[in-house]
């Protein structure tokens, strides 16, 4: 399968909608997009990594990839995705960094009916105000909290890319900073100054990270809150509610 990543960027349109059908553990190699990117996923599950952090979308969500972002995409069951390249300057709203955010069922429709406008769209005609709507719907669509920023310190960093190969919803502030050699409040400050977020918060939100592919592949809730190192299904769908709104069966692959 060959990939344009920018097969339509001579279109002189503030914003190009296209759709792209993917296998099951399909990767797009890293690569980048002189437009911002909307990228949302019909079907299936998509993993979004950057060198600043990693970002997962499942049905209902959709990844905000800002222009110029170098990022790479791992599809988890069979994708198809519908994305809308958006010159710099429109969407300001979004901001530039990468997100998550919710996809209503008008943005959603929007999305779907976008993909078969032609890329030259006659933008005073309807396909123009089908676009002009998609716009600010993605403008204002709500953010959600499924983000793992990557801490450009050489040594925490180490520790956050093997956290997400081998995740422990356990793992403690004083255990990191043992391992880094680091008292209990040096440690803290500097993860919140690197990531943005309490250890906490970013624990979570990588067990959350690595649980939504696996559910999306079949994994049993149980099998899943035990590899997340979670004494049990129980806690585990607690956060996973708490956080989500839906309990993790809901994104479980039949």
């Amino acid at each position: 399968m060959q990939f344009h990543p920018d097969e339509n960027d001579h279109v002189a349109r503030p914003l190009i909608a296209i759709g792209h059908d993917y296998p099951d553990s399909y990767e797009l190699a890293e690569h980048r997009h002189r437009r911002s990117q909307f990228l949302y996923a019909a079907t299936g599950v998509m993993a979004v990594n950057t060198p600043n952090g990693a970002w997962v979308a499942p049905t209902e969500r959709a990844v905000w990839i800002p222009a110029g972002t170098p990022h790479s995409v791992r599809m988890v069951g069979a994708v198809q995705t519908r994305s809308v390249l958006i010159e710099p300057g429109e969407c300001a709203g979004r901001g530039d960094q990468c997100q998550v955010v919710g996809v209503s069922s008008l943005l959603r429709q929007l999305l779907r009916a976008a993909a078969d406008v032609a890329p030259e769209y006659d933008v005073s005609g309807r396909d123009g105000l089908v676009m002009r709507l998609l716009m600010a719907e993605i403008d204002d669509a709500p953010l959600i909290p499924l983000a793992v920023p990557f801490p450009s310190h050489p040594a925490l960093a180490e520790h956050c890319h093997a956290f997400l190969k081998q995740p422990n919803a356990a793992a403690s502030i004083d255990e990191w900073a043992d391992a880094m050699v680091m008292n209990r409040r040096s440690f803290t400050r500097l993860f919140r100054r690197e990531t943005g977020m309490s250890f906490a918060a970013w624990r979570q939100q990588a067990c959350l990270s690595v649980a939504l592919p696996k559910l999306a592949a079949g994994e049993a809730v149980t099998s899943v809150a035990y590899d997340l190192g979670y004494d049990g299904p129980g806690n585990f769908s607690t956060m996973f509610k708490r956080v989500l709104g839906v309990p993790p069966s809901r994104y479980r692959k039949p």
